[in-house]
């Protein structure tokens, strides 16, 4: 269960103008990185810019379109960068530049943020358990639109330890 998601624009937030749905903001116009970008606000507990793109290897310069969009003036708190390419009604394919970190292998409020903007933006219908494909592997995304709440199953694996020398305080 990873709770309700926060689609008010401003509670994002995003100072975007509302388009949708009383004060959401879904695929609105801004301008960054000399590219028009068509965007949509979703808030997981943090916010996340998603951007639907029909190739993921050839419609974005991810290195630097990614860390631009994240600090975007439009974005007070910057925010989370996903693009989304839609294979099938199903399935959606994604690249994250995550806000503070970059390019990371997941990000699980992503997938559900890019499946709940794919389903307002009328790219999927919903209803269905959404398969999120991720560089780190798959996520199944479900959204009730009935009760607002977003379910996410996927695996967890291991990924690398380490150890660090930590100097004690005086």
């Amino acid at each position: 269960d990873m709770g309700e998601p926060e689609l008010i624009g401003a509670n994002v937030p995003t100072t975007l103008e509302s388009n949708f749905d009383g004060d959401s903001v879904v695929e609105q116009t801004m301008e960054c990185n000399g590219k028009t970008w068509k965007v949509s606000a979703v808030s997981m507990g943090n916010p996340h810019a998603v951007i639907f793109v029909d190739d993921l290897e050839n419609d974005i310069a991810f290195e630097s379109d990614g860390p631009a969009l994240e600090s975007a003036d439009v974005f007070p708190a910057r925010t989370n960068v996903e693009f989304v390419q839609v294979m099938d009604e199903t399935h959606l394919k994604m690249k994250v530049w995550e806000r503070g970190a970059g390019p990371t292998l997941a990000c699980g409020t992503g997938a559900c943020a890019l499946t709940i903007a794919a389903i307002r933006a009328g790219k999927i219908p919903g209803g269905n358990k959404v398969r999120v494909t991720l560089p780190g592997g798959d996520l199944f995304i479900e959204w009730n639109e009935e009760t607002n709440k977003v379910y996410m199953t996927g695996p967890a694996d291991f990924s690398f330890s380490g150890k660090a020398a930590v100097k004690e305080l005086p």
